[in-house]
């Protein structure tokens, strides 16, 4: 039998479990009773009325992104595929842009793409090869930065997008996605923290979402009280395609959702 996954667990004992290891994991949350139902989705009209950025308040711009893992060379392919919406930014004007990758925590530049004049939808088709040691992958982080170039020649960081390599599985498959890239200035405090577990069932082609609790939840805009609850989006090539939401939980910065939402999601789609 598997370990379960306990509501008690930390948040900081769940990093430490491999993406593969925590989906296998059964949810032990017998002490709060059986998994909720979530509410249903609203209309999927609605969900198109939805402004692009969901959840993205301070966007600026997109990149897409693919990542592969060779263990033999022990090193970590990078391609930058595309870019779209890169010059959008409302305090300034920039003629030209380009995207500069980094290692953290040593902050090692590992690839610059080319300069891009018109970069509001570019092609970008780059590729960069990194050395890393397997080992590397649960400790490092791989940062995209986009740059304008104002008409002074100057570099301007305008936008960036952090991927920590431990959540990808990369030796196992290939990783490809597109990045909201946040906008430097306007990074907004942490509000809190949530704990999620995924599943799939190829056979019923089925996508198991528990929203299982949050801790340390932030009231934003002064507030000094608010009823949290969680929307999740399922999105395919951008597009919201389906939606579900928890219950409302009255005045609780640490609330136990313990709440299944299931999608249906096609394998050739994952």
């Amino acid at each position: 039998r598997k370990p379960s996954l306990r509501v008690d667990d930390t948040f900081e004992s769940i990093n430490e479990l491999g993406s593969l290891e925590l989906m296998s994991r059964d949810l032990g949350l017998a002490h709060y009773g059986p998994l909720k139902k979530s509410i249903s989705a609203d209309s999927l009209s609605s969900i198109s009325s939805i402004g692009n950025n969901f959840g993205q308040d301070f966007t600026v711009g997109q990149v897409e992104v693919s990542m592969e893992y060779d263990g033999k060379a022990a090193a970590l392919h990078v391609t930058l595929l595309q870019g779209k919406d890169l010059l959008e930014k409302e305090d300034a004007h920039f003629e030209s842009c380009f995207i500069r990758i980094s290692l953290l925590p040593a902050e090692q530049i590992v690839g610059i793409s080319r300069i891009q004049r018109s970069a509001y939808s570019v092609a970008f088709d780059e590729h960069f090869s990194i050395p890393l040691d397997p080992s590397a992958l649960e400790e490092n982080v791989l940062r995209f930065c986009a740059f304008g170039i104002d008409e002074d020649e100057r570099s301007v960081s305008t936008g960036l997008a952090e991927i920590k390599l431990s959540d990808l599985d990369l030796t196992t498959r290939p990783f490809t996605a597109w990045l909201y890239l946040q906008d430097t200035n306007k990074a907004v405090d942490t509000v809190g923290e949530i704990l999620l577990s995924l599943s799939y069932l190829p056979t019923a082609e089925r996508l198991t979402v528990v929203v299982v609790k949050a801790k340390n939840l932030v009231w934003t805009n002064g507030k000094v009280t608010a009823d949290p609850f969680v929307k999740v989006y399922l999105l395919q090539d951008g597009r919201k395609i389906s939606k579900k939401k928890t219950a409302v939980k009255r005045d609780d910065t640490n609330p136990v959702f313990n709440e299944a939402m299931i999608f249906s999601v096609p394998a050739i789609v994952l």
